[in-house]
């Protein structure tokens, strides 16, 4: 049986009693007091159920589709030796660029297609290993965030019908060489602080001898070429059901409180109960900030603010809100090019940064890779909204 010491030691236990119970008390009676004094409590409670119910059947079904697609895309160009190819010719560019060996390219390819979690695999296999400094281990969490999911915001907001008939091919590609500064920016932070701490010159520990070199062959399934299309097809395909279902919770729960935080109330000007209503408090503090928000990101609307603030917490959850500010009116390609990015960058990396550098062994730096990537993020939104404006003085 565990002694009050040892109680006392464990990270994970807590006194029944003790402040952040009441702290979270306060903070929870205050968001759902001024929602509900705003709104009233019934309109309130429906309002949330509504929004919940009207996202699950209009984005999360329609991002899980496009998940499965995507799946199935990336499974084809990983077992057909496309990703390979793509390795090769873009392994020259990382240590000018990153200062990453070149190796570090299959995690920007494997988070590009799936999400940022995949980075740990090939962190904890030897033969990925072998290539990098410890120094620049810790990196690999900032590089693999800022470009997770890659692939699925990317047709997500290229599939958004735009009212005017505007074609978000461009403003997606163009998000992508945002999120790639914003990438750059947050890896080259992250190994300034990585380089104080561990020094320029000592490898990564391997165990064993991994025989298999990552930038010379890759590994294919058994049979024949039919065979294995099929294979990767739907194994891939499956891997975008699953992706589907994790990102529902992030979409429903961060989704909802956030539209309720962005929309106002009904055209009569009154609360309902109904879907997408809310009491309207990130435009007015996008009103505030709107001399800084214009000329660094370019919104057509203040209430675009909420789209990159929910790429914080969940990616899938971000990318659910635009296509109603485009509907709306309140999105158009600059912002779909900023949105790309930041979503891209961004990824979520508050609710994944802790994890993963635990994962990784370096739980001290997490400080750092979380300010190296929320500057990194600020940059890639800035970089999309000029290199938009850019592109369209020269079109």
């Amino acid at each position: 049986m565990a002694s009050q010491e040892q109680l006392k030691e464990h990270p994970n236990i807590k006194k029944v009693v003790s402040l952040e119970s009441f702290i979270f008390m306060a903070g929870f009676a205050v968001m759902f007091g001024v929602l509900g004094t705003k709104m009233g409590a019934i309109n309130m409670l429906n309002t949330m159920m509504q929004t919940a119910y009207q996202l699950l059947m209009d984005t999360v079904f329609y991002i899980m589709a496009i998940a499965v697609l995507a799946g199935a895309l990336s499974g084809l160009f990983t077992e057909f030796g496309v990703v390979a190819i793509i390795n090769k010719i873009l392994s020259p560019l990382m240590k000018p660029l990153y200062d990453l060996p070149g190796a570090s390219v299959v995690g920007i390819l494997a988070t590009y297609l799936s999400d940022n979690p995949a980075i740990l695999t090939l962190a904890d296999d030897q033969g990925f290993r072998r290539y990098f400094k410890r120094y620049q281990l810790p990196a690999l969490t900032n590089i693999g965030t800022a470009f997770g999911m890659g692939l699925i915001i990317t047709s997500f907001m290229i599939g958004i019908t735009s009212p005017s008939g505007e074609s978000f091919i461009g403003p997606a590609l163009i998000g992508n060489l945002g999120a790639i500064v914003g990438s750059i920016v947050s890896v080259r932070l992250m190994l300034m602080f990585t380089a104080k701490e561990y020094g320029k010159t000592e490898m990564c520990e391997v165990e064993g001898i991994n025989a298999v070199m990552y930038t010379d062959y890759r590994m294919v399934r058994p049979g024949s070429a039919a065979s294995r299309f099929m294979s990767a097809m739907l194994d891939g395909g499956k891997s975008g059901v699953s992706m589907g279902v994790a990102v529902i919770p992030g979409v429903l729960i961060i989704c909802t409180f956030v539209m309720m935080l962005t929309n106002g109330p009904s055209e009569a000007g009154t609360y309902t109960g109904a879907a997408y209503e809310g009491i309207a408090l990130l435009p007015a503090l996008g009103d505030k900030l709107d001399f800084i928000l214009k000329p660094l990101f370019g919104f057509t609307s203040s209430q675009g603010v909420s789209v990159p603030i929910t790429s914080l917490g969940a990616a899938g959850a971000a990318i659910g809100l635009v296509p109603k500010l485009v509907r709306d009116g309140m999105a158009t390609g600059n912002d779909v090019a900023v949105f790309t990015a930041m979503c891209m960058c961004w990824s979520g990396y508050l609710s994944t940064h802790v994890a993963m550098m635990d994962s990784l062994g370096y739980s001290k730096m997490t400080g750092k890779a979380i300010i190296s990537h929320t500057i990194g993020g600020l940059c890639a939104g800035v970089a999309a909204h000029w290199i938009y404006v850019l592109f369209s003085m020269i079109g």
